[in-house]
């Protein structure tokens, strides 16, 4: 099976949907599993008579179509699945995903094109990023030359998902496009040092941006054929899932979200974006003048779990007793616990301090320090992208509920008090989201808009 970077056995079994390669470093997952699994799944979540084709929600993976493919894309057997029809359509049979981490090399020498990291973050939303694109085409670029050169056209997971439905090659979107580095999320179009950096050619591979609500087309005959859609279906061009969360939650102006899981995430609603060395700026999702901040943090419940454990034997009732029974502020002691390499800020270790920034060992206020170190730091560098506390509440989701916490105690201040925290630090009223599946309901939103958009404004449309 041919790869970006080290060959993984064909047939070789996923764990989790991906190959983790004998580097560490190299993640990839065999693009036959972004197909749609047949008649049942487009059965029970497709209406094949809705105006509208769904969303399939991912992010920063990549897809490579060689020479040819568009043709067949095009010109699909109802009498075939989709694995049997394009069998034969990528130059890249094991592309890279999120959890790669084996381009560093293609992200210095992409920030150097074009001027050092905060310039790369100043055009295209964040410094370069191992997992983004950009990196990853220029990877396959040095390590499979005669790969990229048979490559028509590389889509991301969103805009590859969107050409299933409409039976040609579908562009990439703005929002999901932000999660390259090559696109300029100022004036919304690709960087041409950026990608003259990657590959040559590069441009003409990728396509022409759209807003993130364009109607692509009508769904192929393909689909109508074989699966009963209506032929008026329309294709509205797909994003990722972390865009489509910002539009799902529908964030007004000056919003701010905190999804609590594995990993801790923050979106905010950016109208003059600060694009810093840590977090990402990505184009919004719906509002054309808007952007969307976003912050994730490797270390939020395991780290949460491994405190819970040491200082509370594994008691989530001692846990909140603990942490309700501490002042806040915590007297000045602070803690930062990154178990393993943080995402932002990048840092590793267990790093305690109190008022006189001395640094200490653990002791009984140890559970509060973790958890107001762990929102301090989200508002810390949600305001350096450029959020101000201009508005008198954030929403909070959580993606799983209770903070991630296996609490095995139904007693309520366990569940409330740790919004609390949240609401000290951020100095904002907090409120519970009951959607938990925001990505789908944000795609819909979408898809809505992309009709709508000649009738009316979204803001008019949602609220």
């Amino acid at each position: 099976m041919d790869c970006v970077g080290p060959v993984v056995p064909y047939g070789a079994v996923t764990e989790g949907g991906v190959h983790v390669h004998e580097d560490k470093l190299t993640v990839t997952s065999p693009v036959l599993m972004c197909y749609p699994a047949g008649p049942s799944l487009l059965a029970n979540f497709f209406c094949p008579y809705s105006p509208f084709a769904p969303k399939l929600p991912q992010q920063h993976g990549s897809v490579y179509w060689k020479h040819g493919a568009r043709y067949l894309l095009k010109n699909m057997k109802g009498s075939l699945l989709f694995h049997q029809a394009l069998q034969d359509c990528f130059s890249v049979l094991d592309s890279p995903v999120w959890m790669d981490s084996s381009t560093t090399a293609e992200c210095r020498s992409l920030e150097a094109a074009v001027g050092g990291a905060q310039k790369m973050a100043s055009l295209t939303g964040s410094r370069a990023y191992e997992r983004f694109t950009g990196s990853q085409i220029a990877k396959l670029y040095r390590t499979n030359p005669e790969r990229y050169l048979g490559t028509e056209r590389v889509s991301l997971i969103s805009s590859f998902a969107a050409s299933l439905f409409l039976g040609d090659y579908a562009e990439i979107d703005f929002s999901d496009g932000s999660g390259m580095n090559l696109l300029d999320i100022n004036i919304r179009e690709w960087v041409p040092t950026c990608l003259d950096a990657c590959a040559p050619g590069l441009a003409k591979k990728l396509g022409n941006p759209v807003p993130s609500h364009t109607i692509l087309g009508n769904i192929s005959p393909y689909l109508v054929e074989r699966y009963g859609f209506s032929p008026n279906c329309h294709v509205i061009a797909f994003t990722g899932d972390n865009p489509a969360s910002l539009a799902g939650m529908r964030l007004e102006e000056g919003d701010i979200t905190v999804s609590l899981g594995t990993s801790d995430t923050v979106f905010l609603w950016l109208k003059k974006p600060q694009p810093a060395l840590e977090g990402h700026v990505f184009i919004h999702p719906m509002s054309w003048q808007a952007y969307m901040g976003l912050i994730c943090s490797k270390n939020g419940s395991l780290a949460r779990e491994r405190v819970c454990a040491d200082c509370a034997d594994g008691s989530w009732e001692q846990f909140s007793k603990s942490l309700k029974e501490t002042v806040p502020g915590n007297k000045g002691n602070i803690g930062f616990y990154y178990f393993s390499v943080e995402i932002t800020p990048p840092a590793i270790g267990i790093h305690r301090f109190n008022a006189q920034d001395e640094k200490v060992s653990p002791d009984n206020v140890e559970i509060r320090s973790l958890i107001e170190g762990q929102f301090l730091s989200k508002r810390i560098h949600a305001e350096k992208l450029g959020y101000c506390l201009s508005k008198n509440w954030m929403v909070i989701l959580f993606k799983i509920p209770i903070l991630c916490f296996n609490f095995d105690v139904p007693n309520l201040y366990i569940f409330l008090f740790p919004y609390q925290v949240l609401a000290d630090v951020f100095e904002v009223p907090v409120y519970t989201l009951e959607t938990t599946n925001s990505a789908c309901l944000g795609a819909a939103y979408q898809a809505k808009f992309g009709k709508s958009l000649c009738y009316c404004q979204f803001e008019v449309l949602l609220f």
